[in-house]
């Protein structure tokens, strides 16, 4: 069973693909736990947003992943 990750913009860039599955995990926690360590630090942070099945997630500590969601990581929008 798996998780299909999502990486936006820069993000792309750091996991090294716009695109990866990783098998089935149940929180954020521990998803981030599973990755490598530049770039769970850097999705871990505050101000990349993470969304699961299109709906930002509010509040990562509580959150429960299930089998075949997707999960995106946005980058900070910025602009001029």
């Amino acid at each position: 069973m798996s998780l299909k990750l999502v990486f936006l913009g820069r993000l792309a860039d750091a996991a090294q693909a716009p695109e990866r599955a990783v098998e089935t995990v149940p929180s954020i926690a521990s998803l981030l736990a599973g990755l490598e360590p530049d770039l769970s630090a850097m999705l871990g942070a505050e101000k990349i947003k993470i969304a699961v099945n299109g709906k930002i997630v509010v509040d990562r500590a509580v959150f429960t992943l299930r089998d075949g969601d997707e999960v995106a990581f946005l980058p900070p929008v910025s602009g001029g």
